[in-house]
């Protein structure tokens, strides 16, 4: 399973670029196939530390590296107008040659919401600002003129030439780990994101977080054939670091993980960029070994 997994790294905007371009070129060198970043302006443990800006940390990302799909773990839409941020992920996927992907998520509000100003939305309201933005990126993406109305978000006539590289846009990631949030990642995903539960509380391990991802997985098979969708059109990634624990301990335990979430239909598996300190602490070494004795040889096959 750890052959045919697709896998991911997320690396924090928190170095200066030329710090942080070592970071994204080792991960392409490693075997990675995708890499992400967070999407904030300030960010939970490092409102007082260094944090930099997404879109021009991808854009970056994408100019040092010629094969890693580079993708935001995820804009929401308490700091993203879907208008603006499709023009900017038609640009980067220009940019990139055809390597953007378009991570979405409804977001939690917290620091962003306090630096905008904006009011605390409840959980139906965020849902439905959510289900509004995907909606619309997802048309901007694929239109080259767009006109919209909506109780969250209106646009006339947007254009989005020449559009993007890859057709017929970026696929487009949707985080939801809910009911409605699924039903929407069945609606417009190429790839559905989950953490499993929502937020940062104590991590469970992977083993552990089985039961949770297969029910929520057989809610996204159940919604797609609804709809009359191909459930196996629907890519499935899992984030671990957050909410899920144990699979960077070392390669066994990446294979393990590997094996045990492919077993459940699960197709991409994405760990953090291991830190000194709290979060994701960690040991650089094991990513290593893990890129030497199962990604590299994964690609070579």
């Amino acid at each position: 399973m750890a052959e045919t997994m697709r896998h991911g790294i997320i690396i924090l905007p928190e170095q200066r670029w030329h710090q942080a371009r070592d970071r994204w070129v080792t991960a392409e060198r490693l075997g990675f196939d995708h890499a992400w970043t967070y999407d904030h302006l300030m960010w939970r443990w490092f409102r007082e530390k260094p944090w930099f800006a997404t879109m021009p940390t991808l854009t970056a990302a994408a100019t040092a590296t010629s094969r890693i799909g580079i993708g935001t773990m995820v804009a929401s839409p308490g700091i993203r107008h879907p208008v603006a941020f499709a023009k900017e992920i038609m640009t980067l996927d220009d940019i990139s040659g055809g390597r953007a992907i378009c991570g979405v998520g409804a977001g939690a509000g917290g620091f962003d919401d306090e630096a905008l100003g904006l009011r605390r939305l409840n959980p139906r309201e965020r849902a439905d600002r959510f289900a509004e933005f995907v909606d619309l990126t997802d048309q901007l993406l694929r239109e080259p003129e767009t006109t919209y109305r909506g109780d969250w978000f209106t646009t006339t006539g947007a254009r989005l030439h020449p559009g993007c590289v890859q057709r017929p846009r970026a696929p487009l990631a949707v985080a939801a780990t809910g009911p409605r949030g699924i039903r929407l990642a069945a609606c417009h995903a190429d790839i559905w994101v989950t953490i499993a539960w929502p937020g940062h509380g104590e991590p469970v391990r992977y083993d552990e977080a089985l039961p949770v991802l297969r029910e929520q997985s057989a809610l996204l098979d159940k919604e797609c054939e609804a709809i009359g969708r191909d459930p196996a059109s629907v890519r499935r990634l899992v984030v671990t670091g957050a909410m899920i624990d144990g699979v960077m301990e070392s390669v066994e335990t990446y294979r393990d993980a590997c094996g045990l979430l492919g077993g459940i239909g699960i197709t991409d598996l994405v760990v953090h960029w291991p830190r000194p300190d709290f979060p994701y602490q960690g040991d650089f070494s094991v990513l290593e070994d893990v890129a030497n004795e199962v990604l590299l040889p994964g690609r070579a096959a």
